[in-house]
């Protein structure tokens, strides 16, 4: 096989070619922006564990006022907004 004589540039396409060259490089994000605040993920357990201990206690009839709607509407809400911030955990 015969070789190309002459090395003009560097190479630009082909398996071995540098990242930078191409332009597949991603730029570097602040730390802050990676990871979400400390107090986070205990909102999102604290909303989750308040979700599911009103509506236990609801079907208990331990809350005033006997069973209500209300209560589980409050537990479900609750339990969404905890599944919700869990999707924007980092």
């Amino acid at each position: 096989m015969a070789k190309s004589g002459s090395k003009k540039a560097a190479k630009t396409v082909g398996r071995y070619v540098d990242p930078q060259s191409r332009g597949r490089t991603t730029a570097k994000r602040e730390r802050s922006q990676d990871h979400s605040p400390h107090w986070f993920g205990w909102v999102l357990l604290d909303l989750m564990l308040f979700g599911v201990l009103v509506i236990i206690l609801n079907y208990l009839q331990v809350l005033p006022g006997s069973t209500s709607s209300w209560y589980l509407a409050l537990g479900l809400a609750s339990l969404f907004g905890a599944f919700y911030l869990a999707t924007r955990y980092r």
